[in-house]
Protein backbone atom coordinates (compact mmCIF):
# COMPACT_ATOMS: atom_id res chain seq x y z
CA UNK A 1 0.00 0.00 0.00
CA UNK A 2 1.36 3.67 -0.65
CA UNK A 3 1.44 6.05 1.59
CA UNK A 4 2.59 9.30 1.95
CA UNK A 5 3.06 10.87 5.59
CA UNK A 6 4.17 14.42 5.93
CA UNK A 7 5.52 15.70 9.82
CA UNK A 8 6.82 18.27 11.37
CA UNK A 9 4.07 21.22 11.30
CA UNK A 10 4.07 23.27 14.14
CA UNK A 11 3.04 26.50 15.76
CA UNK A 12 5.63 28.89 14.96
CA UNK A 13 6.57 32.99 15.25
CA UNK A 14 6.41 34.60 11.98
CA UNK A 15 10.21 34.85 11.14
CA UNK A 16 10.75 31.93 12.71
CA UNK A 17 11.63 28.30 10.71
CA UNK A 18 9.89 24.93 10.40
CA UNK A 19 10.83 21.88 8.46
CA UNK A 20 8.58 19.30 7.05
CA UNK A 21 9.31 15.96 6.24
CA UNK A 22 7.47 13.85 3.73
CA UNK A 23 8.01 10.09 4.18
CA UNK A 24 6.59 7.57 1.04
CA UNK A 25 6.61 3.97 1.80
CA UNK A 26 4.87 0.77 -0.71
CA UNK A 27 7.08 1.50 -3.54
CA UNK A 28 9.92 3.60 -4.67
CA UNK A 29 8.97 8.01 -5.47
CA UNK A 30 12.73 8.04 -6.94
CA UNK A 31 11.73 8.55 -10.74
CA UNK A 32 8.63 10.81 -9.83
CA UNK A 33 8.42 14.61 -9.13
CA UNK A 34 7.54 15.08 -5.62
CA UNK A 35 5.59 18.31 -4.60
CA UNK A 36 3.79 20.30 -1.78
CA UNK A 37 0.82 22.27 -2.01
CA UNK A 38 -1.28 23.82 1.16
CA UNK A 39 -4.68 24.59 1.91
CA UNK A 40 -5.32 27.83 4.19
CA UNK A 41 -8.82 28.15 5.98
CA UNK A 42 -11.43 29.00 4.03
CA UNK A 43 -8.98 28.89 0.92
CA UNK A 44 -8.74 26.34 -2.27
CA UNK A 45 -5.88 24.10 -2.02
CA UNK A 46 -2.70 25.82 -3.74
CA UNK A 47 0.23 24.25 -5.22
CA UNK A 48 3.51 25.58 -3.26
CA UNK A 49 6.29 23.83 -5.08
CA UNK A 50 7.66 20.85 -6.54
CA UNK A 51 10.94 19.05 -6.93
CA UNK A 52 11.57 16.54 -10.30
CA UNK A 53 13.37 13.32 -10.18
CA UNK A 54 16.38 15.18 -11.85
CA UNK A 55 16.34 17.22 -8.48
CA UNK A 56 15.18 20.21 -10.48
CA UNK A 57 12.62 22.49 -8.52
CA UNK A 58 10.28 24.67 -8.92
CA UNK A 59 8.48 27.31 -6.39
CA UNK A 60 5.20 29.75 -6.35
CA UNK A 61 5.97 32.88 -6.58
CA UNK A 62 4.41 33.38 -3.25
CA UNK A 63 7.52 31.28 -1.25
CA UNK A 64 10.58 31.73 -3.80
CA UNK A 65 13.86 32.94 -1.72
CA UNK A 66 12.23 31.67 1.34
CA UNK A 67 11.43 28.01 1.05
CA UNK A 68 13.77 25.23 -0.12
CA UNK A 69 12.23 21.57 -1.52
CA UNK A 70 14.69 18.53 -1.22
CA UNK A 71 14.35 14.82 -1.59
CA UNK A 72 16.83 11.66 -0.16
CA UNK A 73 15.77 8.99 -2.70
CA UNK A 74 17.59 6.51 -0.29
CA UNK A 75 15.46 7.35 2.13
CA UNK A 76 12.63 7.70 -0.06
CA UNK A 77 11.77 10.90 1.92
CA UNK A 78 11.01 14.57 0.63
CA UNK A 79 11.72 17.63 2.55
CA UNK A 80 10.10 21.22 2.90
CA UNK A 81 12.67 23.97 4.65
CA UNK A 82 10.38 27.01 5.75
CA UNK A 83 12.49 30.31 6.51
CA UNK A 84 11.13 33.51 7.46
CA UNK A 85 7.33 32.27 8.03
CA UNK A 86 4.59 34.86 7.82
CA UNK A 87 1.26 34.63 9.07
CA UNK A 88 -0.26 33.85 5.72
CA UNK A 89 1.63 30.90 5.01
CA UNK A 90 -0.45 28.97 7.98
CA UNK A 91 -2.11 26.29 6.14
CA UNK A 92 -2.43 22.35 5.96
CA UNK A 93 0.81 21.46 4.16
CA UNK A 94 0.48 18.27 2.00
CA UNK A 95 2.93 16.55 0.05
CA UNK A 96 2.13 14.66 -3.44
CA UNK A 97 3.23 12.69 -6.24
CA UNK A 98 3.26 13.03 -9.55
CA UNK A 99 2.63 10.33 -12.34
CA UNK A 100 2.93 12.20 -15.95
CA UNK A 101 0.13 14.62 -15.69
CA UNK A 102 -1.88 13.58 -12.25
CA UNK A 103 -0.83 13.97 -8.82
CA UNK A 104 -1.86 11.04 -7.82
CA UNK A 105 -0.51 10.25 -4.61
CA UNK A 106 -1.39 12.24 -1.73
CA UNK A 107 -0.61 12.77 2.48
CA UNK A 108 -3.16 13.62 5.01
CA UNK A 109 -1.57 16.71 5.79
CA UNK A 110 0.94 18.39 8.71
CA UNK A 111 -0.87 21.99 9.79
CA UNK A 112 1.31 24.84 10.04
CA UNK A 113 0.27 27.83 11.85
CA UNK A 114 2.57 31.24 12.24
CA UNK A 115 1.79 33.41 14.66
CA UNK A 116 2.35 37.41 14.21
Amino acid sequence: QVQLVESGGGLVQAGGSLRLSCAASGRSFSGYDMGWFRQAPGKDREFVGRITWSLSTYYVDSVKGRFTISRVNAKNTMYLEMNSLKPEDTAVYYCASKNGVTWNYWGKGTLVTVSS
